[in-house]
C-alpha cells in the first residue's frame, strides 16, 4: 500500500509541475523573462483556462490526500 501511494505521488508532483507550468502568466515576475509577455491570441480560451485550473486543483487534492495517506500509514 505505501509503494502504491508513493508512486501515485511521484505522478501527481510531476503532472502538477508540468500544469502549474501550462498555466498563463498574469503579468510581471519570471513569467515575462520567459516569454510570457507576450500576448498570444492563439489558444487564449477562457474554456481553456478553466478546465487547466480544474484539473490543477484536482491533482493537487489528490496530492494533498496521499501525503495525508502516507503520514498516517507511516505513523500507525
Amino acid at each position: 500500500m505505501i509503494i502504491a501511494l508513493s508512486v501515485i505521488l511521484i505522478v501527481t508532483s510531476l503532472v502538477i509541475v508540468l500544469l502549474v507550468l501550462l498555466h498563463k502568466g498574469k503579468g510581471g515576475g519570471l513569467s515575462d523573462l520567459f516569454g510570457g509577455g507576450v500576448s498570444s491570441t492563439l489558444g487564449s480560451s477562457s474554456v481553456v483556462e478553466r478546465n487547466l485550473d480544474r484539473l490543477t486543483i484536482f491533482f493537487g487534492s489528490l496530492w494533498f490526500v496521499c501525503i495525508v495517506a502516507l503520514g498516517w500509514l507511516v505513523n500507525h
